[in-house]
């Protein structure tokens, strides 16, 4: 079973911030760099769960995962548009998908994925989104719907919303602005893992 605390890092320097003080699940989400660039990085971040036992889930760049015998990867809907699934499967990757409606949840789950994503569950400034938010009582009906696929809410999470989702029906607490723009983000993501974390 997967984590229930999930950030979403912007580089892999987060990765060697969190994952040795205890973080289990990382997404590693890089936006506007080269390949030579996001590949070194990927490495590295794969290095340190290794290291650690933690599970990296790489976003979007789906050919490097495979390239670099990474486990997971995160697919946007936009992404599921182009990725070889076919190749991620031959590859032993697992694949998580984001869902924002009906539709969009309908053809994540025509690639089986291994979690479904829901968000946002409250406003987020980091991502302009045409959809609003989706609340917590979305997570129930979603968690229906998906089987026993772990459900992942993201968007807008506090570590009191966190609760409030995991409560309401996800599995997984996804977190960004709450860890990485936080004055103290170690610090903050040691009372995400403790409050989080199943006995």
């Amino acid at each position: 079973m997967l984590d229930p605390f999930y950030p979403v890092v912007p580089d892999s320097s987060w990765v060697s911030k969190l994952v040795p003080i205890g973080t289990r699940l990382i997404q590693l989400r890089i936006k506007d760099q080269p390949e030579a660039e996001i590949r070194r990085q990927v490495r590295e971040a794969k290095a340190v769960c290794a290291e650690h036992g933690a599970d990296l889930i790489v976003n979007d760049y789906w050919q490097i995962a495979i390239d670099e015998g990474c486990a997971w990867v995160h697919l946007g809907q936009e992404d599921l548009v182009d990725a070889d699934v076919k190749a991620l499967r031959r590859a032993n990757i697992k694949i998580g998908v984001s869902t924002h409606d009906h539709a969009e949840l309908d053809r994540g789950l025509a690639i089986d994925p291994d979690y479904v994503a829901l968000g946002p569950i409250w406003p987020t400034k980091l991502k302009q989104m045409p959809w609003g938010p989706q609340g917590t009582e979305r997570l129930a009906e979603w968690k229906k719907l998906i089987g026993n696929r772990p459900l992942v809410a993201i968007g807008g999470l506090t570590l009191e919303r966190a609760l409030l989702c995991l409560k309401s029906g996800a599995d997984i607490a996804s977190v960004v602005g709450d860890i990485v723009n936080h004055a103290d983000p170690i610090g903050q993501a040691k009372a995400w893992i403790a409050a989080t974390r199943r006995p």
